[in-house]
């Protein structure tokens, strides 16, 4: 009775692609809550925020966020790319 079954693991290709894509569903969670930080933080001396260091807080946050969606679409692109190709040739 040899009965094949299936790899503990996934291969290390679609391991890594599924990775991404959890990332990339995560991201605009992540970034919004990056984004809200400075508005739960007060201020205990003064009633008003310090508006030049939350300007630069909220500039490196939206940078970061770009490079992050860039950097997941660079590595997602080849899976999506096989992907797009797979319907093709299944339309034909």
């Amino acid at each position: 009775m040899s009965t094949s079954t299936p790899p503990e693991f996934l291969a290390r290709g679609s391991y890594r692609i599924r990775r991404l894509m959890d990332a990339a569903r995560l991201l605009p969670v992540f970034c919004f809550v990056l984004l809200i930080l400075p508005l739960m933080r007060a201020s205990p001396e003064t009633d008003a925020p310090p508006t030049a260091s939350e300007s630069v807080y909220l500039f490196l946050v939206w940078f970061g966020s770009i490079l992050a969606v860039f950097l997941i679409s660079r590595g997602l692109r080849p899976a999506l790319e096989k992907r797009k190709d797979d319907l093709a040739k299944s339309e034909d």
